[in-house]
């Protein structure tokens, strides 16, 4: 994997997927297969466009949902629906390796998850679907590096926090130029909030989401954005999620406010939300939900170049402290014990030159009070002292660690130290806490800076922030990692202008990051 665009896939890009899916498809498809019902279904059924996830050497996640009207359930009868499906080579299928028909059930909003294997390591492929004679836009994916290579390079976007009302999707425009091999989403891809008169873009329905068909309508609205679908089509996504795909600031099985949502009820709505959530995104069948859990800690290998580790910060939790007392209490957990054990394991035990962590939630130090003493964030890692601070003591024995992070909606790109509470302990590491894709809006940057500047004395490990919407865009070689802060003018309206806002720089056998 390289973050070159090669020629074929540039031509791929200025092609436009939508338009050579439609004309193929009636060209090189396979023969009909017998329908679930005799009746004909709707016009539209690939509403919400296909996506690839998970990449392994030898095998990919491709996704879609039949959704013919995607703001109102879906709009698919109750029946099963056979959906054929075909991974090739070429962007024309002329060389089809793979294909089948997989089952689009009403259990699970006639959404498909096919997870095909048998694949070459390394390597570009296209797909498509048919359902009821009604063929999908064509997508392109990729495949892991083989196990024991050493890829020269991969390039990876740090995406997360895209609020509907709050802005268009537009960092997505340029991502999909810079052609990653893979997009890292780590945290709130929708927002449950109600819908705003005076917002940007309104949110679908008349309040928050709690049924399994209120978060179904919420998440076909942010599909519908054109450059999250653009880019989901282009690059497999690697998910998590963080709390606003349920509740602001939930904790396990406690909500923001549990003295408004009882715990049956908000039982029900994590039931909901983590189903809705496995029906929208390209993931395996292990994380197929039981009832209110959902299976998202997982790893990938990209070679021996780098191992993502891919964290669940909300699950597992204790419940939030409330004081700085609180945060360093001991029995606080953010991980839980056997995702702790599995974290430990994956990275003292990883044949990786890079080994990276997707958390949600910041893990370096935010101390919001200037001068003596701290203030933290009690929703962050800053909350769950003990376990942090034993954790970042456990990377003295890791290979090259970075975290990669979202939520904050700012960048801020800091060294990760052994113990906070002496700013000259050892540097263990880096952290890149990438922007919001919209969340926030276009804040004002003259009152961020009179906010933030301030506490920089007080937070010498902080290397760069800024409050522009963007994404992060890293390339990864066995010598270092080049990272890019991308950012564009605005997102209040659907085009915007993208530039580098900062490049910075990671050594391998070098704890931390500078500015480069």
């Amino acid at each position: 994997m390289t973050g070159a665009v090669s020629p074929d896939r540039r031509r791929f890009l200025a092609t436009g997927a939508a338009v050579l899916g439609a004309a193929v498809s009636a060209q090189l498809w396979l023969p009909d297969t017998a329908r679930a019902a005799e009746t004909p279904l709707p016009d539209g059924l690939f509403s919400l466009g296909v996506a690839s996830g998970d990449p392994l050497p030898d095998g990919v996640v491709i996704w879609t949902r039949l959704a013919p009207a995607p703001l109102n359930g879906g709009g698919m009868p109750n029946s099963t629906v056979p959906v054929q499906w075909e991974v090739a080579e070429d962007e024309r299928f002329r060389k089809v390796v793979r294909r089948g028909t997989a089952q689009a059930r009403p259990t699970y909003g006639h959404s498909v998850h096919v997870d095909v294997r048998g694949l070459r390591a390394g390597a570009t492929y296209w797909y498509r679907f048919r359902a009821d004679g009604q063929p999908s836009r064509v997508g392109r994916t990729r495949t892991a590096p083989a196990a024991t290579s050493s890829p020269g390079g991969l390039r990876v976007a740090l995406a997360s926090c895209q609020n509907w009302q709050q802005g268009y999707f537009t960092p997505y425009a340029d991502m999909l130029a810079q052609d990653p091999d893979v997009v890292l989403f780590v945290g709130d891809y929708i927002y449950e909030s109600s819908p705003s008169a005076t917002a940007v873009r309104r949110h679908e329905g008349t309040g928050e989401p709690f049924s399994l068909t209120q978060y179904r309508n919420r998440y076909a609205q942010y599909r519908s954005d054109p450059d999250l679908a653009e880019m989901h089509a282009n690059a497999p996504f690697v998910v998590t999620f963080d709390d606003h795909e349920v509740d602001n600031d939930f904790a396990g099985d406690i909500p923001q406010d549990p003295g408004k949502q009882a715990h049956d009820a908000f039982v029900a709505r994590l039931t909901a939300a983590y189903q809705a959530y496995y029906e929208h995104m390209p993931v395996r069948a292990t994380a197929v939900p039981n009832g209110p859990h959902i299976r998202m800690h997982r790893r990938l290998d990209f070679g021996r170049l780098a191992r993502l580790n891919v964290l669940d910060t909300r699950q597992f939790r204790s419940d939030q402290a409330t004081s700085q007392a609180g945060a360093q209490d001991p029995s606080l957990t953010m991980l839980g014990a056997e995702q702790k054990r599995w974290l430990l394991k994956g990275l003292r035990g990883s044949p990786a030159r890079w080994n990276l962590i997707a958390s949600q939630i910041m893990m370096a130090e935010t101390d919001l009070k200037i001068g003596e003493g701290k203030l933290w964030y009690y929703d962050a890692w800053d909350g769950y002292q003990a376990e942090r601070n034993a954790l970042l003591q456990q990377f003295r024995g890791v290979r090259n660690p970075v975290v990669l992070t979202g939520d904050r909606h700012l960048t801020m790109v800091s060294d990760l130290k052994e113990n906070y509470a002496r700013p000259t302990s050892a540097t263990v590491g880096a952290e890149f806490v990438g922007t919001s894709i919209s969340s926030n809006g276009d804040q004002d940057q003259a009152a961020f800076r009179k906010q933030w500047d301030p506490l920089r004395a007080d937070n010498p490990h902080w290397k760069l922030l800024d409050a522009h919407r963007g994404y992060h865009l890293f390339d990864i070689r066995r010598d270092r990692i080049d990272a890019q802060v991308r950012i564009v003018d605005t997102v209040l309206r659907p085009k915007s202008t993208p530039r580098t806002l900062a490049r910075l720089r990671v050594d391998a056998g070098r704890p931390g990051v500078r500015v480069v």
